[in-house]
């Protein structure tokens, strides 16, 4: 009878440990929730870490549990450094899964509260690589816990101290790309040089910023394929970001007419069509006349939109309507060739042509 009850008191403190977790962590989501009411979303997003909590306190049960009842067994050691490095690793999902819920939390808030698009843009990105480095750190501490376990590792721990500084060397030349790497990437989120959703144009392409990770950046180009740039590039290449200070931006289309082109009336047009469209955002819309060479005239439009996608569409806008206001309403402006003809020899001045200048379409020429 007492070999009986020996046995099985191991298995009914497992079963204790786990019905007092599963009742704990009840618990501690109603305190939370009842806590953090006010917070919206709050209690959707926090189930994610129901899972981890319950397995920190059973873990944490099994193990108070097992010593109580089953520390003279021969397999006790065993049993006990399964569950404290259980523990471990439990901790740090758990920590890890909190700092995620944290992140979303915060930046819905701030989505919420702020007006200032550039602002919450760089608070986004500071928070989300912010928690990047604290879960990057956190698993090298488990690591670090997990091998101090161990009393092998732990008793190199010593030799080990000793020749720090020989290994650091080494690893300090094996890793250099990457360690310079993730500092760039700590800069960019600190200095705010780039943020998430940026409109960047890197390597003649443009594109927003996708992601910023420790040691890399993703861009997602027009055309929605994913450039992968290291951190190192935008802290060491010039690279154009359209919305460092504003989202506002502005734009120029380049326009060849001919000579006999009426400005005036093309620059009413291009008020018009401006005054018309949704994209224009109101603030510039001129059109000069930048050059007059070659038997043609260079127009420049420059239009301003809120943003860069805005603003492709509208310069698109302004070059097809101005396309279609000459081709309907002002031929004589469609650019021209012109030639000069003069009399060849073996000509006789009654065979040569009549001297003068004729106008031939470079669409159409004679």
């Amino acid at each position: 009878m007492d070999s009986f009850e020996t046995s099985i008191l191991p298995i009914l403190a497992i079963l204790a440990a786990l019905t007092g977790a599963a009742l704990l962590t009840l618990a501690v989501r109603l305190a939370a929730n009842y806590a953090f009411r006010k917070v919206p979303g709050f209690a959707r997003r926090s189930a994610k870490a129901k899972l981890p909590v319950f397995g920190v306190f059973s873990l944490v049960g099994v193990r108070i549990g097992l010593s109580l009842t089953a520390s003279g067994r021969g397999w006790f050691p065993a049993v006990e450094f399964a569950t404290m490095t259980a523990i471990i690793v439990a901790l740090c999902w758990l920590t890890i899964v909190t700092l995620g819920i944290g992140e979303r939390l915060l930046l819905r808030h701030f989505t919420a509260q702020s007006v200032d698009n550039r602002k919450l843009r760089r608070l986004t990105t500071q928070i989300t690589l912010g928690r990047r480095i604290v879960t990057a750190l956190l698993i090298t501490l488990a690591v670090a816990g997990l091998l101090l376990t161990i009393p092998e590792v732990r008793a190199l721990g010593t030799g080990l101290l000793a020749s720090a500084g020989l290994i650091s060397i080494v690893a300090g030349l094996a890793v250099q790309s990457s360690l310079s790497n993730v500092f760039a990437g700590v800069q960019l989120a600190f200095t705010d040089a780039i943020r998430i959703d940026d409109v960047v144009v890197v390597e003649g392409l443009w594109g927003r910023i996708e992601e910023i990770t420790l040691t890399y950046v993703v861009v997602r180009v027009w055309d929605e394929r994913m450039l992968i740039l290291p951190s190192t590039y935008f802290t060491g290449t010039p690279f154009e970001n359209w919305t460092r200070n504003s989202p506002k931006i502005m734009g120029s289309v380049e326009f060849d007419v001919d000579w006999l082109a009426p400005v005036d009336e093309l620059r009413r047009h291009l008020d018009e069509t401006l005054a018309g469209s949704p994209l224009w955002d109101g603030r510039t819309g001129k059109m000069e006349v930048t050059d007059a060479i070659d038997g043609k005239v260079r127009l420049r439009i420059v239009v301003s939109a809120k943003d860069s996608g805005d603003l492709w569409d509208l310069r698109c806008l302004v070059r097809e309507s101005l396309l279609t206001h000459v081709q309907s309403l002002h031929r004589a402006s469609i650019p021209r060739q012109r030639w000069e003809h003069s009399p060849r020899d073996g000509y006789s001045p009654a065979d040569a042509p009549r001297p003068g200048i004729e106008l031939v379409s470079a669409a159409n020429p004679r």
